[in-house]
């Protein structure tokens, strides 16, 4: 049953609630899809972009794996703990300084990447298919620029 407001705040400002309503929706239905996913892996959603970074960027600091997660300092002070535990990332002194430690994924760990991510690649590609080539790019685009405003 489709409920439509009563109040309005103006036809663009309801265009944008209901664009962000919509947006929400679909982060949140494919980001559980892929969380089943890595939890048949044995990976939390956070051990998995942990990983995921490092796989692909190389060794980094833990205040860049921070960034790039879209994570919280104490939420990946945990995350990376548990990855250190199960033997999947390692990490060393960062000669640059002192304070810091630099993260490097283990053999372990890129065996699991290379077990999870072409099957979680897949996942988003058939997320996507149901648009063209053209809708694809056109959406990447307008994203980057909601995003950069």
């Amino acid at each position: 049953m489709s409920k439509v407001s009563l109040k309005s705040y103006g036809k663009r400002t309801d265009a944008a609630m209901k664009t962000w309503m919509q947006l929400g929706r679909v982060v949140n239905k494919y980001t559980s899809r892929e969380i089943l996913y890595f939890t048949e892996h044995d990976l939390t959603f956070n051990q998995f972009k942990v990983l995921e970074v490092l796989y692909h960027r190389g060794n980094l600091n833990i205040g860049s794996i921070t960034k790039l997660t879209m994570s919280t300092p104490g939420n990946i002070t945990v995350v990376v703990k548990n990855l250190k535990r199960d033997g999947w990332i390692t990490s060393i002194c960062d000669p640059a300084d002192k304070r810091a430690s630099i993260l490097s994924i283990t053999v372990k760990g890129s065996e699991k990447m290379d077990e999870v991510f072409p099957q979680h690649s897949q996942n988003l590609k058939k997320t996507m298919d149901v648009l063209s080539d053209e809708e694809l790019d056109t959406l990447s685009q307008l994203l980057k620029k909601v995003y950069k405003a």
